[in-house]
């Protein structure tokens, strides 16, 4: 694999408290801190879920206004990346073995992060020490093998769909449009397949697919650069809605995710990334911008843009390769809501109940948590992976309505495992294919994860007379 080399930057001359005051992950931290304490003055003035005031209010449109906008780049930005990806493919003699690799590695993640919970679920007994007051009731919406199948099926070229209903108050009628993740990836993967088929005839449009690429990417840095702002309205605005108070009735249960996901992020991952000679130290602090804004969003589709760059840009997985496995590991990659949660959850349900699982449920607990995480895709997340998980063991799916008072606070922790996961597995497969930047992987982190200079692809033209620098 051959890469123009890149620019090389201007020394640093910043102060320490300049620096600091830059850094992305410090804004990004600050920002937690600061609507962590607007959201609980806003406590203490009496707002909550079920009583707005003009604080809520004005901290929910910032939140939601942020995870808009990321939501709304996702789609262009998983179609051209993935055209232009399998594009790049054919300039890469390991294609086959790469994406294999990717797979397998969200497998065996997948597989460890499983069986912690279930071991987690059964010492811990979460299920049997459930608080008072807890109410069944049913799932809004019940995921199934069938309906992951059938999801596949492209309902129109993007995946695109509009409901329209009436309106609260007046009657009157409005529409939304939403998208179905998994078709977007299936059409992408055909549609670069296809043109790649094509030959000659398709250069200008993946010259096309990949210009318009760029531009998207410059957009989505505008937006992640306001990250910070989103930040303080979503977790601010979090901790009015659902307040840790919540967590009463239901403390043992959170605490096994809790503790199920720490163990995953803090102890699984780093003995893979030693394991394969590479700093850990080095992958937190590439991977960690990625990891916080997945927590205060709860969305791996509105970080995907962020972990793309980080996993680029901070961990050295180049460019083609990662424009691929991001996206896909951000639609079926989930160790936190496709593995940790719904494990726990299922024994939770059946110890509430009563119900005494058997070998086999624990190994279909297993085999769920492995292959049906790209249920998740496009939908309601971890709720629609707890539901089939249920339905597979023949469990009572009423047992759902136990969890959801407090989903949203499980949910910044499952999303942020989710989302470091997504940057581990390319790194990894990467490093065993030894197409890793390690000098960029091991290269002191500055500030911004990614800093507005020009691309490695986007360099300027050499001097007359002059050729670029080759690497790998």
């Amino acid at each position: 694999m051959t890469s123009t080399a890149r620019a090389q930057k201007a020394p640093d001359t910043r102060g320490p408290v300049r620096r600091l005051l830059t850094s992305f992950g410090f804004q990004i931290l600050a920002s937690l801190v600061l609507g962590i304490a607007v959201g609980l003055i806003g406590v203490s003035l009496g707002a909550s879920g079920t009583n707005p005031t003009v604080l809520s209010d004005v901290l929910d449109r910032i939140g939601s206004s942020y995870v808009t906008l990321l939501r709304a780049a996702v789609v262009p930005l998983i179609f051209t990346a993935i055209v232009a990806s399998i594009s790049n493919l054919r300039r890469v003699q390991n294609a086959a073995r790469l994406a294999g690799q990717t797979i397998l590695w969200f497998a065996i993640t997948a597989f460890i992060a499983v069986s912690i919970a279930i071991v987690l679920g059964l010492v811990i007994q979460p299920g049997s020490k459930a608080g008072e007051g807890l109410e069944t009731g049913a799932p809004y919406t019940v995921g199934s093998w069938w309906n992951f199948l059938l999801g596949l099926i492209p309902q129109n070229f993007l995946g695109l769909t509009v409901s329209t209903g009436p309106g609260a108050t007046d009657g009157s009628y409005s529409s939304s449009v939403g998208f179905n993740i998994l078709q977007v990836i299936v059409v992408a993967a055909v549609v670069g397949i296809a043109a790649l088929k094509a030959g000659k005839k398709a250069e200008p449009f993946l010259a096309f697919t990949e210009s318009l690429l760029k531009i998207i990417q410059r957009v989505l840095w505008w937006i992640i650069r306001i990250a910070p702002i989103g930040t303080f309205g979503l977790i601010g605005s979090a901790v009015i809605k659902y307040g840790w108070d919540r967590l009463t009735a239901l403390a043992w249960f959170a605490g096994a995710i809790y503790i199920g996901l720490a163990l995953v992020l803090f102890v699984v991952y780093p003995i893979i990334v030693k394991t394969h000679g590479l700093s850990i130290k080095q992958y937190f602090s590439g991977v960690w911008p990625a990891v916080q804004l997945g927590f205060v969003s709860r969305s791996s589709i509105g970080t995907l843009p962020l972990t793309e760059r980080v996993t680029e840009r901070n961990l050295g997985v180049p460019r083609g390769y990662a424009s691929f496995a991001v996206p896909l590991g951000a639609t079926t990659k989930m160790d936190g809501c496709a593995a940790i949660y719904p494990a726990i959850a299922a024994i939770f349900v059946a110890q509430f109940f009563g119900i005494d699982l058997n070998f086999v449920q624990y190994l279909l607990i297993v085999i769920v948590s492995v292959v049906g995480s790209a249920a998740t895709a496009g939908t309601t997340g971890a709720i629609v992976m707890l539901t089939l998980t249920l339905s597979t063991l023949g469990l009572p799916l009423e047992g759902v309505g136990l969890l959801l008072a407090i989903d949203p606070i499980l949910d910044m922790g499952r999303t942020a495992v989710n989302v470091a996961g997504q940057a581990l597995v390319p790194t990894i497969v990467a490093k065993r294919e030894g197409i890793l930047d390690e000098e960029l992987y091991n290269a002191p982190r500055n500030g911004l994860p990614f800093a507005e200079e020009i691309d490695d692809a986007d360099a300027a033209e050499p001097e007359s007379g002059k050729t670029p620098a080759v690497t790998r």
